[in-house]
């Protein structure tokens, strides 16, 4: 798998400089968000045909490595 920012780019002048996939404005929250409502990646790639199954496994990725580190949250 190509590293992670061959797929996902931050910068300041691009939504705030929240993580998007590179060459779009497509933020890795909402392709999260978007799975986590139940979409699978296939209807995810349909509705966004500008992305790629390698984008929306680098931003799972993206998302395991910022939580790595990160404490547990009690919900």
């Amino acid at each position: 798998m190509e590293g992670l920012s061959d797929r996902i780019v931050i910068d300041p002048e691009i939504l705030s400089g929240k993580p998007v996939i590179k060459g779009t404005r497509i933020p890795v929250y909402l392709i999260l968000e978007l799975l986590g409502s139940g979409m699978t990646e296939k209807e995810v790639l349909d509705e966004y045909p500008t992305l790629k199954e390698e984008d929306i496994k680098a931003a799972l990725l993206y998302a395991s490595k910022c939580l790595e580190d990160e404490e547990t949250i009690t919900l």
